[in-house]
């Protein structure tokens, strides 16, 4: 079942319930969506494990990664929420995001910015590679023939950037998405530094 056919009757008959019986536990569908992205938001690791904040932030970063990879149909959910409870189930993600920043000496203004960098990688990369997964029914020579397509005299460097991902070994994608973090946070880095040595 997915989120766009979602109604109280069909969980309802999905769980072998009337549909009005599940108002006694939850206030609509907005409170069901509201309660499995809080699920989803509590598998994130927003306790502090290393002694700086960039290695925290980082195993932060990865963890959200992971557990929107875990639960595809959340990704939406959290980028564009439907509801203020919705919003609520994210704020201690996001708050534990700032107070690290923050207590790592980033002013109030390079905190915004940064927890925004780090949250459009997160969010964009995992849409980004889910957006890539081939669907169950491809044709098995989908790739094949996608690859016929791509005349390497108009798109050469296209042509090598399929070579490229074609003997990336499956599963690297996780690399892929740990390298754009690192460059963030170099950035980021880079960037308090520079604003505690001009103060």
């Amino acid at each position: 079942m997915g989120l766009d056919s979602l109604t109280m009757r069909a969980l309802g008959q999905a769980l072998g319930v009337e549909a009005m019986s599940l108002y006694n536990y939850v206030e609509d569908k907005d409170d069901i969506l509201s309660g499995i992205v809080d699920l989803v938001l509590n598998e994130i690791d927003l306790v502090p494990a290393a002694s700086d904040w960039r290695s925290d932030v980082r195993a932060t970063a990865v963890s959200t990664h992971e557990a929107l990879l875990r639960h595809p149909w959340a990704t939406r959910l959290v980028l564009a929420p439907t509801s203020v409870r919705m919003v609520s189930a994210r704020m201690g993600y996001i708050e534990s995001i700032l107070a690290r920043l923050r207590n790592a000496g980033f002013t109030p203004e390079a905190a915004s910015r940064g927890y925004h960098a780090l949250d459009s990688h997160i969010l964009g990369f995992t849409i980004w590679q889910l957006g890539h997964a081939l669907p169950a029914d491809s044709p098995p020579d989908f790739i094949d023939t996608l690859m016929r397509q791509l005349n390497p005299d108009t798109f050469p460097y296209l042509v090598e950037h399929a070579a490229v991902h074609m003997n990336t070994p499956e599963g690297e994608e996780e690399s892929e998405f740990e390298f754009g973090l690192d460059l963030i946070l170099d950035g980021l880095e880079r960037y308090v530094n520079s604003t505690w040595n001009r103060s």
